[in-house]
């Protein structure tokens, strides 16, 4: 199978996994429901759990068993969105080429759904079928870990109350707010697997440069990206007083990273037989190969 069609299939698994939950009928609360899906299905390439997928099945397993920990972890990523673009966060109107979700249902549903999906993410891990309770519990502590007040969570208030000024401290932002969560992503795979500890290594070290390739990235399409493609609005970290890898190394300066971090995300991966479809997933992700 090559890489589209091993694409295609993780990325249809996740969709018709994630729309069989959050079902609304004859919920007196269904709006709840229906705020949820605006968000969890509103599209998006889904390359955290598709990274998740794929280190389960690198690991030797059938790689479906691994979807209550991919779309867990997409759960808490679609809430940290949900909850970025409240007013009190960045203040945003469009995610996705669409109104946010407090454009639609109001801020006080909008925060609700993303508190709702947090314990649900957790209760997919751990109600998740044909892995053993040792390896449930094992990966609910590793998203709990990643996505806390020590990962995700610490990321985000160095990025909205912190006034963050050199390339130093800006890295350390981002592993937290954004890097960790990719990493992972990739690592909720290997222990679906249990896949081997030296192996396990190498996912993470190869989802961190992948992470950071992918924000610095990020930070070059909001300074000259399209609009209709980024899916929010162009120069929205400028507007913010932000400061991004583009004020630090300049857009020449930022590419030459980018390259310097895929190639460090190929080479870590090197020796982890069946590597094919992650190097090109690194390579499309920071748009080497379209």
């Amino acid at each position: 199978m090559d890489y589209q069609q091993q694409y295609s299939a993780y990325q249809q698994a996740i969709e018709t996994y994630l729309d069989g939950i959050f079902t609304a009928e004859g919920k007196p609360y269904g709006r709840l429901q229906e705020s949820i899906r605006y968000s969890l299905l509103a599209g998006g390439k889904r390359i955290r759990p598709v990274l998740t997928l794929e280190f389960a099945r690198l690991g030797g397993i059938d790689w479906h068993l691994a979807l209550p920990y991919a779309c867990a972890l997409e759960l808490v990523h679609n809430y940290s969105l949900i909850h970025d673009d409240l007013p009190c966060m960045d203040d945003d109107d469009l995610r996705r080429g669409k109104p946010t979700n407090h454009k639609v249902y109001g801020e006080t549903l909008a925060v609700l759904a993303g508190d709702a999906m947090q314990p649900e993410a957790f209760r997919l891990i751990l109600q998740a079928r044909g892995l053993s309770a040792d390896n449930r519990i094992e990966a609910a502590l590793l998203l709990a870990k990643a996505c806390g007040a020590d990962g995700m969570v610490a990321g985000q208030v160095l990025d909205t109350l912190c006034h963050v000024e050199d390339e130093e401290g800006l890295t350390g932002l981002n592993r937290l707010k954004t890097g960790v969560m990719i990493s992972a992503a990739a690592e909720l795979g290997c222990v679906a697997s249990n896949m081997p500890a030296y192996w396990r290594q190498q996912a993470v070290k190869y989802a961190d440069q992948l992470g950071l390739a992918f924000q610095i990235r990020d930070d070059m399409l909001d300074v000259m990206g399209d609009e209709a493609v980024f899916g929010k609005p162009i120069g929205s970290d400028k507007d913010e007083g932000k400061i991004t890898y583009v004020n630090l190394k300049g857009l020449d300066g930022c590419a030459q990273e980018v390259e310097k971090c895929t190639v460090a995300a190929k080479e870590s991966i090197r020796d982890i037989p069946d590597h094919d479809f992650l190097w090109e997933l690194a390579d499309r992700m920071v748009g080497r190969n379209k």
